[in-house]
């Protein structure tokens, strides 16, 4: 009985002893194992306007990568321009740039219906001896050979001025069309206070000066002296009766060109009127019986001697008007 009971004990012993080693295999742990920390879910940092830079040792998931691959495209990728916007640019691009520099080569014609072109072209006027043109410092032609050239001042033609003797003379040209303009700069001595009456001269925009200069003392001036020919006719004078002869088959520019010729009458008519005054102002400043006085006839010529600088602008509008509408045709 005690035997039997022994038996039993022992048995009870070893089956605890084997459910409690059996317990840890069951639940896949060691017996007196640490407990492993809890897994971490890696933080991915906000995507920026840069490039995202990822340690070597870091892989980011594919989602994340392809997120921010799309968001630096987005970035990089310029905006669309429209098409209309883009011409605009274009042609704003193509008026401010500036034309190539192309080299010039200047014409020089002969009598002989020779034309010689160079890179430069000098008129050449030694103290002894006549001018000549020099071009490209070798070639060498006198005046008289020469029908026309050109330097880079402009255009001139060699050709003799009318009611003169056969004498050549340089012109240079100011201006193109059915009705070219040519001109004379020249210094002369006015020795008169008003340089004479009627001695306007047209310049390459109107008139070149009033006819005055030098009072009350006159000395040296430049003058210029203007010519004109007709499609390439004869030169003649640059005056209001011969340009209504020219343009007579102009309605237009025959009704400007009469209303600078009212305008030079009231010019003269101003000037004769303001010499008289001053004459007798003077006169009889001096002969005062109170000795020198100015005499109000003075101050009355000061006006009329106005009268002709405010019209003698709109005779330069209108001749120069009337050479402009004959040109164009209208």
């Amino acid at each position: 009985m005690q035997l039997r009971s022994l038996l039993l004990a022992v048995l009870c012993t070893l089956s605890v002893s084997a459910l409690a080693q059996e317990t840890p295999r069951q639940l896949n742990t060691l017996p007196g194992a640490p407990t492993p920390p809890p897994a971490t879910t890696p933080i991915i940092p906000p995507a920026t306007s840069s490039p995202a830079v990822l340690p070597s040792s870091a892989v980011a998931p594919a989602d994340t990568a392809r997120r921010v691959a799309t968001e630096q495209r987005a970035v990089a990728a310029p905006p669309a321009v429209p098409d209309s916007e883009r011409e605009q640019q274009q042609q704003r691009r193509q008026q401010m740039a500036i034309p190539s520099a192309n080299t010039t080569r200047y014409a020089v014609g002969l009598k002989t219906g020779q034309v010689v072109r160079g890179y430069d072209v000098e008129i050449k006027q030694p103290v002894f001896g006549r001018s000549f043109l020099l071009i490209d410092g070798q070639q060498r032609f006198e005046l008289d050979q020469v029908r026309y050239y050109e330097d880079e001042t402009g255009f001139y033609v060699r050709t003799t001025l009318p009611g003169r003797s056969s004498r050549e003379s340089t012109l240079r040209r100011d201006r193109v069309g059915r009705i070219s303009l040519y001109s004379i700069t020249s210094t002369q001595y006015m020795n008169n206070p008003y340089g004479g009456l009627g001695g306007y001269g047209f310049g390459r925009y109107g008139y070149g000066g009033y006819p005055y200069g030098g009072y009350p003392y006159g000395g040296y001036r430049t003058v210029k002296t203007d010519y004109f020919s007709k499609d390439n006719g004869p030169i003649e004078n640059l005056t209001l009766k011969n340009l209504q002869l020219a343009t007579a088959d102009n309605p237009g520019s025959v009704k400007l060109l009469q209303d600078a010729r009212r305008y030079q009458t009231y010019t003269t008519l101003s000037y004769i009127a303001a010499g008289g005054l001053m004459l007798a102002g003077t006169f009889s400043s001096f002969s005062g019986s109170n000795g020198f006085a100015v005499s109000p006839l003075v101050y009355a010529a000061i006006p009329l001697a106005i009268v002709p600088l405010v019209i003698g602008g709109k005779q330069q509008n209108n001749i120069k008007q009337a050479i402009l509408l004959y040109n164009r045709g209208q």
